[in-house]
C-alpha cells in the first residue's frame, strides 16, 4: 500500500460523525426544515420514544448543533429544539457530502 502526504479527497471524509447516525440525521432534517420546534413535535416526525429523542438531542447539544429551550405553557412545562448556526452549517456541508458521493459529476 502506497501512502502520500495529500489530504483525503473522498467526500465521504468530509462527512460529519455527529450525523452519521440515522436518528440525529432525521432530527437535524426536521430542524432544518422549521429551525424550531416542540419536542414532541420531531418526536413524532422522527418516530422515536422520548428517551431515545433525549438522547440523541443531547449529543447534538453538546456539539453545538441544537440548543434546547425549556418554558412553561400555564403550568405544562415544554420543550423546544432550534438547529443552532453551528449546526445548520454542519448539516448543509454534510449534505454535499453526500451529494458528491451519490453524483460526482
Amino acid at each position: 500500500m502506497t501512502t502520500t502526504n495529500q489530504a483525503p479527497v473522498h467526500p465521504r471524509h468530509r462527512l460529519d460523525g455527529h450525523l452519521l447516525n440515522p436518528v440525529r440525521f432525521s432530527i437535524m432534517a426536521a430542524l432544518d426544515r422549521a429551525t424550531t420546534l416542540g419536542f414532541r413535535e420531531v418526536r413524532d416526525a422522527v418516530e422515536v420514544t422520548d428517551s431515545a429523542l433525549s438522547k440523541q438531542v443531547a449529543l447534538l447539544e453538546t456539539a453545538g448543533y441544537v440548543a434546547v429551550g425549556k418554558a412553561f405553557t400555564g403550568k405544562t412545562p415544554r420543550t423546544s429544539l432550534t438547529v443552532t448556526r453551528e449546526g445548520r452549517t454542519a448539516w448543509r456541508a454534510h449534505l454535499a457530502a453526500l451529494q458528491q458521493i451519490a453524483d460526482p459529476s
